[in-house]
């Protein structure tokens, strides 16, 4: 039996056993998620959805988060100026194994949903986790967080939208919390200068 799931803009043919690389996932190693959009279940009675099959799920095993291939886009220009361009891009993706196809009852596995909006999970992890951190003071209002060497508008905007407001909250940051953030790279001396700024 095999089964045709839709992820992350793509279709796969799948069978128990596969082993997929797919666009990332909001899940950890050892996880088991399901795939609910199918979009055909193959085998001895073939079932095609319009556009999917009701019930049928196909449940897998999160093996790893991964980086893909290193892509390469190089532009050369070949009159008067021969300047040149390189941008390098590593997709991130999910290494899951296929462990069962279901053809009916997938509402009722009580297994977790496979979504693709896997940076969103993390900064929502680390903004409460900054949130509980800093004090009550520094609740009321935010901060110039522009003060900061090397933070500009741009980059104040993607602090706040990992939820990060004020001096207190970033000095309040562990290296667990910045690793968690993926909207921004947060660098230690911020976190250093935000202790200093917070005190007054």
């Amino acid at each position: 039996m095999f089964a045709v799931l839709k992820t992350g803009g793509k279709q796969y043919k799948v069978q128990a056993g596969d082993i997929l690389r797919v666009e990332k996932l909001a899940a950890d190693a050892g996880e088991t998620i399901q795939f609910n959009d199918i979009l055909m279940l193959g085998g001895d009675a073939p079932v095609v959805g319009a556009p999917f099959v009701e019930g049928a799920a196909v449940q897998a095993e999160v093996v790893d988060q991964i980086k893909g291939e290193k892509l390469i886009h190089f532009v050369k220009r070949r009159r008067k100026h021969s300047s040149k361009r390189t941008k390098g891009h590593r997709q991130k993706l999910t290494l899951v194994k296929i462990t069962e196809i279901l053809a009916s009852g997938a509402d009722k596995s009580g297994v977790k949903v496979a979504t693709g909006k896997g940076d969103a999970p993390a900064a929502a992890k680390a903004a409460p986790a900054a949130k509980a951190k800093a004090p009550a003071a520094a609740a009321v209002g935010s901060d110039d967080l522009t003060q900061l060497t090397g933070v500009g508008p741009a980059a104040a905007k993607k602090l706040e939208a990992a939820g990060l407001t004020s001096f207190a909250q970033v000095a309040a940051l562990s290296a667990d919390d910045i690793a968690a953030i993926d909207a921004i790279k947060v660098k230690p001396e911020w976190v250093e200068q935000a202790k200093d700024l917070a005190k007054g």
